[in-house]
């Protein structure tokens, strides 16, 4: 049963956690290794958790791939957090996920904007309303690229079901913009995840989203406590802490965005396998070294020893 619209709307205003997409050493997907992950984001107060987002390299996922992840994924959340079912690629695959995800467990979608090359604006308000009218559940757009131009922007809010906007561009004052011709019964949470959620907060989005919470949750959750208590001090102290990490993230254009959780993860003793090409895999030998010296100092290797 999907949650209701106000529970939906709270989860989406908090933070949206990108889950992996688990691999084994063939290159094949094994959702179950998400167990612990979910659990422990569960726990520490995660509100939404993302299958088939970027962070589960969803475009490097065959269309069985991602419709296995839609269907095991609500099943292993159980409940604990709403859980947001990633679509794109043609309009005959995102239709194809779309009719399937709210028998799959799903609470909402999340539309990915189409990276074709030759894609219109009104071409994308088209895409969204027949992905949106073929999931009859409510629609989250992720922005990555704000050129389509506001009017758009604000066609593609006015699209039935829609109900939230994750805004990945850095043009804070383009998002000021949209929150105002969209209105109120559209959700804009920050899509650049915890570094830029204090200046998109300060202009009207709530919550973010993460990769960070396949890792520690409680440092994201402790970022959003603090800025929905108005303390930007913490909240910017708090992402100073994890600065590093994202550092190593945004290594090679940001093609290490995704290997660095699942190399980290590695470290701590949950296997999730390699990241896919195009994504950087495996990491440089310094960013390695990196990134171990780091989770040392988070206590992270000691516990997975302990463990």
């Amino acid at each position: 049963m999907t949650l209701p619209a106000d529970r939906l709307r709270a989860a989406l205003t908090g933070i949206s956690g990108i889950l992996v997409t688990p691999m084994d050493a063939e290159d094949r997907i094994v959702p179950a290794r998400l167990a612990p992950i979910i659990a422990r984001a569960a726990a520490a107060g995660v509100d939404a958790l993302t299958v088939n987002g970027n962070t589960g390299e969803f475009y490097g996922l065959s269309l069985a791939e991602a419709e296995r992840m839609q269907a095991e994924v609500p099943v292993l959340v159980a409940g604990r957090a709403a859980v947001v079912a990633g679509l794109g690629r043609s309009i005959g695959e995102a239709c194809a996920l779309a009719r399937r995800a709210k028998a799959d467990g799903a609470d909402a979608v999340m539309v990915h904007q189409p990276p074709d090359p030759f894609v219109a604006p009104r071409g994308v308000v088209a895409y969204v309303a027949r992905i949106a009218d073929a999931a009859g559940l409510p629609v989250v757009l992720y922005l990555r690229n704000d050129g389509i131009g506001l009017p758009a922007i604000e066609a593609l809010c006015r699209v039935p079901g829609v109900v939230g906007v994750k805004w990945a561009t850095p043009n804070v004052m383009v998002l000021a913009q949209a929150i105002r011709r969209a209105g109120p019964d559209v959700s804009f949470i920050c899509g650049l995840a915890e570094p830029w959620a204090p200046p998109m907060t300060a202009l009207g989005a709530q919550g973010f989203t993460s990769g960070l919470i396949n890792l520690v949750p409680e440092k994201s959750v402790a970022i959003l406590a603090a800025l929905r208590a108005g303390d930007f001090a913490t909240a910017n102290a708090g992402i100073a802490a994890i600065a590093g990490f994202e550092a190593l993230r945004s290594e090679e254009q940001n093609g290490a965005n995704v290997a660095v959780v699942k190399a980290a993860l590695a470290l701590t003793g949950i296997d999730v396998g390699a990241a896919r090409p195009p994504a950087a895999w495996p990491l440089p030998p310094g960013s390695a070294a990196a990134l171990r010296d780091l989770l040392a100092g988070w206590g992270m290797l000691r516990r997975a020893a302990a463990g």
